[in-house]
C-alpha cells in the first residue's frame, strides 16, 4: 500500500487510530430525525456540541427531506480514514464532505453537502428507491460504510421491499451512483444487518436482523419464540465480494445487531451486541476472533433481565414479569479500550473496559428512561423519561458520549405505547481515570428543539468511532 505524502489529504482523514484520537474535538454533531406519522418531512438537523459556544446544545441548522415517510435510521459520510486503502481513487481527491441518509421504510438515500458551511448542509441529490433495486436488487438501506472499491451499504431487503435476501450496495465515492450488488457469492447468507471490516485481513463481516417483513410493523413474537431473527455472524472476503464463512452464536440469541471491529488495523477480533436471549430475556456482547485459518465467536458479557411489575410492562412483555435489557447498540472507543453497551429496554448505558477484550470488565454506568425505570435526566429531574440510551456515539478521543433514544419507530410504539418522545443526551467520562460516567447537566436538547420529531443516530464533525477504519498502526 503505498503512502501519500502527510498533508496531502483530507486532515479529517486520520492514518491510524492514536491519530484520530489527537485530532481537534467535534463542535458541531449531526443527528437524523423522523416523523412517525410519515406527514412531515423527516430531516437533519445540526447541534452545536461546543461547551464555550452560547448555543451549547441548542439545535443550531435543520434541513427537511424532499420525500415524506423516508424514516431516517442510520447515516454516515461519503468518505472517511479507509480512504488511504482505496484501489481505484486518489485519496487526494476525496473529502469528508457528504453525508449520505438513507431511509429504511422508503429506500431513498438523501446526499447532503455540508460545504461550504458544515452547520447547515444542503441537499445535493437523491438516489430513488427505484435506482437502489434496480442496479442493486436491493431495498430498506440501512447502514453505510466507506471503503475501498466505494461506499458499501447495508440493506435489508431484496428488490420486492418486504423479502430477503438483504445484502450490500455498492455506490460510487464521487457520483453516488448505484453500481451494483457487492456480493459475487453469497453462499448461506439471507439476513443481513451491519456491515464491517478488517481492511488489512481483507475481511468484511456481516450480521443479521431481519427481512423488513419481519421488522416492519415492530417485533413479531412468534417469530421470536421459533428463534426466527438473525443469530450469526458471516465473514466474507473483501475483495472479491465472496461469502468464507457463518459462525452461528445458537438460534437462542435473537437479533445480533451492531458490529463493532478493532479500530487497531492489524486486530482479528471485534463485539457484536445481541438483542435478546428466548432462553431468559438476557441480552449478549460476543466478541469473534481469528481462530488458526477459521474465525471464531464467544460470549464475554451477559446483560440479565430486570423483575418488573407487569401492570408497569407493555402488552408484550405482561406475560414475563421482567424488563429485557434490549441491548440494541454497541460502540467501540477509537483507542479499543473501552466498549459501550446500549440498554433501551432497562434504561442503562454500561461502560466496559475491554482492555482484555477476552474479558470485559464494567466500569461505569448511567440510567435515562426505561421502559418501567422511566429515570429522568438532571437536567430535567421531575420529567420521566421514556425510551432509552438507543444509537451511542463516541467521541474520536474518547471522553464525549452521545445518546439518542428512538429505535425504529414501529418498535418505539411496541415497547413504549404512551410515547417515546425525542431527546438527546451526552455524558462524559475520562479514559485517563479508568472510565466512569458523568451525564453533562448543560446538554440535552429535547422536545420542542426537534420539532416534534424522533431523533436516532448522531455523527460527529470530523469523524467518530463508529465512522472511520484505519489502515496504519501509526
Amino acid at each position: 500500500m503505498a503512502h501519500t505524502p502527510h498533508g496531502t489529504s483530507d486532515p479529517t482523514f486520520y492514518r491510524s487510530p492514536a491519530e484520530a484520537v489527537a485530532a481537534p474535538v467535534e463542535e458541531i454533531a449531526y443527528v437524523v430525525a423522523f416523523d412517525r406519522a410519515g406527514e412531515r418531512p423527516d430531516a437533519l438537523a445540526t447541534v452545536d456540541v461546543d461547551p464555550n459556544s452560547a448555543e451549547y446544545g441548542r439545535v443550531v441548522g435543520w434541513v427537511d427531506m424532499p420525500t415524506l415517510g423516508d424514516e431516517l435510521h442510520h447515516f454516515g459520510w461519503n468518505a472517511c480514514s479507509s480512504a488511504f486503502a482505496h484501489a481505484c481513487h486518489d485519496v487526494t481527491d476525496l473529502r469528508r464532505r457528504y453525508l449520505l441518509l438513507p431511509g429504511l421504510r422508503s429506500s431513498n438515500i438523501h446526499v447532503l453537502d455540508t460545504h461550504p458551511d458544515p452547520r447547515r448542509p444542503a441537499l445535493a441529490k437523491t438516489i430513488t428507491a427505484e435506482e437502489l433495486a434496480e442496479r442493486a436488487g436491493y431495498s430498506r438501506p440501512h447502514t453505510l460504510h466507506c471503503g475501498p472499491t466505494g461506499i458499501y451499504l447495508s440493506c435489508l431487503g431484496g428488490a420486492n421491499g418486504s423479502e430477503g435476501p438483504g445484502g450490500i450496495a455498492l455506490l460510487d465515492h464521487d457520483t453516488f451512483e448505484v453500481l451494483r450488488a457487492w456480493e459475487t457469492d453469497r453462499g448461506p447468507q439471507h439476513l443481513a444487518y451491519d456491515a464491517w471490516w478488517h481492511l488489512n485481513q481483507n475481511t468484511l463481516v456481516t450480521s443479521e436482523w431481519g427481512t423488513p417483513g419481519m421488522i416492519e410493523d415492530g417485533l413479531v413474537p412468534d417469530l421470536l419464540l421459533a428463534n426466527k431473527y438473525g443469530h450469526a455472524l458471516h465473514f466474507w472476503d473483501l475483495a472479491e465480494g465472496r461469502h468464507v464463512q457463518r459462525v452461528d452464536l445458537g438460534e437462542q440469541h435473537q437479533m445480533a445487531l451492531e458490529l463493532r471491529p478493532a479500530h487497531d488495523p492489524d486486530a482479528t477480533w471485534g463485539f457484536v451486541g445481541v438483542v435478546v436471549s428466548t432462553e431468559d430475556l438476557s441480552a449478549s456482547v460476543w466478541r469473534w476472533r481469528r481462530d488458526g485459518d477459521r474465525w471464531a465467536a464467544d460470549k464475554v458479557i451477559t446483560i440479565p433481565a430486570e423483575p418488573a411489575d407487569p401492570d408497569l410492562l407493555p402488552p408484550a412483555l405482561k406475560p414475563f414479569g421482567a424488563v429485557p435489557p434490549l441491548v440494541t447498540d454497541i460502540n467501540l472507543s477509537v483507542d479499543d479500550r473501552f466498549l459501550y453497551v446500549s440498554c433501551w429496554g432497562t434504561g442503562e448505558l454500561k461502560q466496559y473496559d475491554v482492555s482484555d477484550p477476552a474479558a470485559p470488565r464494567e466500569v461505569g454506568s448511567v440510567r435515562l428512561g426505561g421502559i418501567t425505570a422511566r429515570a429522568a435526566h438532571p437536567a430535567d429531574p421531575e420529567r420521566r423519561l421514556a425510551g432509552g440510551p438507543q444509537m451511542v456515539e463516541v467521541s474520536r478521543d474518547g471522553r464525549r458520549i452521545y445518546l439518542t433514544n428512538s429505535l425504529y419507530g414501529s418498535w418505539d410504539d411496541q415497547f413504549y405505547p404512551d410515547g417515546v418522545g425525542a431527546w438527546l443526551a451526552k455524558i462524559d467520562t475520562d479514559p485517563d481515570a479508568g472510565g466512569g460516567l458523568r451525564l453533562d447537566e448543560r446538554f440535552f436538547p429535547r422536545g420542542d428543539e426537534f420539532r416534534g420529531l424522533r431523533v436516532h443516530q448522531v455523527r460527529l464533525q470530523g469523524g467518530d468511532s463508529s465512522s472511520d477504519s484505519y489502515c496504519f498502526r501509526r
